[in-house]
């Protein structure tokens, strides 16, 4: 069973910085793509940034400011969060898109999401 969990989260203030984990437990035969995803209240679920081999993408509104890496020995992905802004403030959920085996098709698998608040 493949999971993604998410860590890092918490309460900072504008100008603050945060580290978020993405940890992938259980086995796929290939993992392509790595995603952070955030989701304000009453505000639709918003792609913030994606990790594909070396290359990487950000919404406008996060670059310069976050990036994402991957370290594939340890199977987490990083978000690496600075200068944050209350306008940051949503949970963060992991995602990522993958194959368990020959018999199975590519999927998408999700974390359960954390909290990043940030306060002005």
């Amino acid at each position: 069973q493949v999971q993604l969990v998410e860590s890092g989260g918490g309460l900072v203030q504008a100008g603050g910085s945060l580290r978020l984990s993405c940890a992938v437990s259980g086995r796929l035969l290939r993992l392509n793509v790595m995603a952070w995803y955030r989701q304000a209240p009453g505000k639709q679920r918003e792609l913030v940034a994606t990790i594909s081999g070396g290359s990487t993408n950000y919404t406008d509104s996060v670059k310069d400011r976050f990036t994402i890496s991957r370290d594939n020995t340890k199977n987490t992905a990083y978000l690496q969060m600075n200068s944050l802004k209350p306008e940051d403030t949503a949970v963060y959920y992991c995602n990522a898109n993958g194959r368990a085996n020959y018999f199975t098709g590519y999927r998408d698998y999700w974390g359960q999401g954390t909290q990043v608040t940030v306060s002005s």
